[in-house]
């Protein structure tokens, strides 16, 4: 099989959605259909990336190299490694999830799908890219389509949240833009592939002071993505507002772009300024997670909680990356995946409630695991997932990050340990003001389980809540060999700038 498989899953899902664009609006049901096939298709494509990887290897593999604009020195190069594999799949899986998610969507179906089948595109194309610049087109393009399901298919103040998402992508990503063309001038290789340049570096470092500009400007525009505290303001709104397909795509893929940014370039281009600035995103990270926690503690909009508490999640991926030590850097890495699948559970399941009460505020329910048992069973899972309990995904994720975090510096994993614990004071007492007590709610008595479609998209999610819970080495030892490569670049590179500082 020598098919080039990431190009392959870049092109099929804008074919699809070339094709979706020949159906008439009025046919819904085709157009739902199509969208299915293309995603559960593209989802097949993706097999052979695990298949097929080789699992004790830090390099590149599936590798696709062609010039692209060679007078600028421009390649079309495609590419991944233990940290980026587990993220296209992870994407590819979502989609079909999504579109199921969407199955009621009446408004502009076909521009709708179509939307997603881009944004699928973009997404893959963002964590496959080796070329700086192909990776800012697929960056850049990955705004688009998730601007259009935010603003056109969100809710009441769908235009206030798509353009306050717009503007804080734009505006971070604009200096990394810079710093990428700096880079190619700098670096003296004619060329904007990131190994080259990571090369050329190597060779022959940046000064200390322009080094720390462009990790800056990288760092902006990955933190906002992340989202980091204080840059996290857009992501509640952006939540709230998406439709329910919207708010698992965002939560389970678009904020990893942030966090895997700092893995594949932040810090291995410029790695002496992640460890100059290190102590600040570590503080930054640590304060996410408490105050993330005690936000949702606030909240009485479900999906305002668990958008909240993406921020604190998130914070503990950071919190891992930054550690620098195998257990922090692979926990990091596998609370990317974990994160998706939890959270994207649990907005699916949000998306169960509103679809039947068009309402998300906590008092509005309660007692519904009486008339709801199925969904009260899947609820309880996903939220014993998100909070970390042995045996679960959660659990495997966040015990290595704090053990890792431990290793490398004592206090920022203490304070980080409280948000586990306030983690799971608001998802439970999320889970009781929803599920157990009395029916306060005439509305509620009526309500009816969850249908085929429904546990269709939440299945495979409980399947891979048990399955990275159980065997995480099947999912860590993929991921090991490209940790230990970034490790060593890292610390290579801090024993290199001591070993010229002491003898000033």
């Amino acid at each position: 099989m020598n098919y080039p498989v990431l190009t392959t899953l870049i092109l099929a899902p804008l074919a699809g959605a070339a094709l979706l664009a020949f159906l008439p609006r009025e046919n819904r049901k085709e157009l739902r259909l199509g969208a299915l096939f293309v995603t559960v298709f593209v989802f097949l494509l993706s097999i052979p990336l695990w298949t097929r990887f080789r699992t004790g290897s830090a390099e590149m593999q599936f590798v696709e190299s062609r010039a692209w604009i060679p007078a600028l020195g421009v390649t079309y190069k495609l590419g991944v490694d233990g940290i980026s594999v587990l993220l296209v799949l992870l994407t590819t899986l979502l989609m079909p999830v999504c579109v199921l998610a969407s199955w009621n969507i009446t408004d502009r179906a076909r521009e709708y799908f179509a939307s997603f089948l881009v944004l699928e595109s973009a997404m893959i194309g963002a964590f496959s890219a080796l070329d700086l610049l192909l990776f800012y087109v697929f960056w850049e393009a990955m705004l688009i389509p998730m601007l259009l399901l935010i603003g056109v298919w969100g809710g009441p103040r769908r235009v206030y949240a798509a353009l306050k998402f717009f503007l804080y992508t734009v505006v971070g990503s604009l200096p990394m833009f810079i710093a990428i063309l700096y880079l190619y001038f700098a670096a003296g290789v004619n060329s904007f592939d990131a190994e080259k340049i990571s090369a050329a570096l190597q060779t022959s470092p940046l000064e200390s002071g322009p080094a720390r500009l462009c990790f800056l400007a990288f760092a902006l525009a990955f933190a906002v993505k992340v989202p980091l505290f204080p840059l996290h303001t857009w992501l509640p709104d952006a939540h709230v507002e998406a439709p329910t397909a919207g708010s698992v795509i965002l939560a389970g893929v678009l904020l990893k772009m942030g966090t895997y940014g700092f893995l594949r370039f932040a810090v291995p281009l410029f790695p002496d300024a992640a460890a100059h600035y290190l102590p600040w995103i570590v503080a930054l990270a640590v304060i996410g997670i408490i105050y993330g926690s005690l936000m949702c503690l606030a909240q009485e909009d479900m999906k305002k909680l668990i958008a909240y508490s993406s921020v604190a999640h998130l914070g503990f991926v950071v919190l891992g990356m930054f550690s620098f030590t195998e257990m922090g850097v692979s926990g990091a890495v596998l609370q990317m995946v974990n994160h998706g699948v939890s959270t994207g559970a649990l907005f699916l399941c949000v998306g169960v409630l509103y679809e039947r009460r068009h309402t998300r505020l906590l008092d509005d329910f309660g007692g519904i695991a009486k008339i709801m048992p199925g969904f009260a069973v899947v609820l309880v899972l996903v939220t014993l997932s998100s909070i970390g309990l042995p045996g679960t995904n959660g659990f495997v994720g966040e015990f290595l990050i704090l053990l890792g975090s431990f290793e490398a510096s004592k206090w920022p994993a203490i304070l980080a340990a409280t948000g586990v614990v306030l983690g799971a004071a608001y998802m439970l007492w999320m889970v009781q003001k929803v599920l157990f007590g009395k029916i306060l709610h005439e509305e509620n008595e009526h309500l009816g389980d969850m249908h085929g479609r429904e546990w269709a998209a939440l299945v495979p999610l409980l399947f891979l809540v048990f399955a990275i819970g159980l065997f995480p080495n099947a999912f860590l030892s993929r991921v090991a060999p490209s940790v230990r490569k970034l490790n060593s670049q890292v610390h290579e590179a801090l024993l290199k700038s001591r070993a010229v500082e002491e003898p000033r």
